[in-house]
């Protein structure tokens, strides 16, 4: 997708500038381990074309791998996990479009590697969606997404192997409410913990049926 302004006039309304390569090695390099793990959330909250999240979403992939080198139906199962712990957003829509293609095709390339076989459709469909919902145009700093309503994050749990429980929880509430330096998010000594109040829960379902789960939504 061509986007539509020249690079120059996007550095000037918006300040865009990309990371180059080297660079988000080396910053993901300090948190390597944390890259390896399936589970673990990252946010890029500028992520333009998704530098970032394209060599995190890379490295979860090895991790993948490793652990179901001959077994297809799991490595699609954490293959999921991992698009599932990745968020983005950007200001704008062709940089949107763009990361959300680009995360797919490394999941899509991966699995060829892997298997010799293209990406199954139902399984590009369900991936397809997950970022959807994960990769969002708005602003970061005002908490807006872009019809100007509160920016909303899906948290994706495994339930039983191979089913998924979709909480949405909004992003302002997060970071406003939270006070993290604070008030740990997890404690094993009986502190107080932030537990945020979800704004939309959804029926557990199979990873390859989300997209049906909105037809099911119990508003809170």
């Amino acid at each position: 997708m061509a986007r539509t302004t020249d690079n120059r006039q996007r550095i000037i309304d918006h300040g865009e500038v990309f990371t180059p390569p080297g660079l988000v090695n080396d910053m993901l390099d300090l948190v390597a381990r944390e890259c390896e793990r399936i589970e673990s959330r990252f946010l890029e909250p500028a992520c333009g074309d998704g530098n970032f999240l394209a060599e995190i979403l890379r490295r979860k992939l090895l991790t993948v791998d490793k652990r179901n080198a001959r077994n297809r139906d799991k490595w699609e199962r954490d293959a999921v996990l991992c698009v599932c712990s990745i968020y983005g957003i950007d200001l704008l829509p062709d940089n949107i479009k763009l990361c959300r293609d680009r995360l797919l095709k490394i999941v899509s390339d991966s699995h060829e590697i892997r298997f010799k076989a293209p990406l199954p459709d139902d399984a590009a469909r369900a991936f397809a969606f997950i970022l959807s919902r994960n990769v969002v145009q708005g602003d970061a700093l005002t908490m807006r997404a872009s019809a100007d309503e509160p920016i909303v994050f899906p948290e994706w749990s495994p339930v039983n192997g191979v089913m998924l429980k979709r909480h949405d929880f909004a992003y302002d509430q997060l970071l406003q409410e939270a006070h993290i330096a604070n008030l740990p998010l997890f404690s094993d000594l009986g502190e107080n913990v932030f537990v945020p109040t979800s704004v939309g829960e959804f029926p557990p379902c199979h990873y390859l049926q989300l997209h049906n789960a909105e037809d099911l939504v119990e508003r809170l």
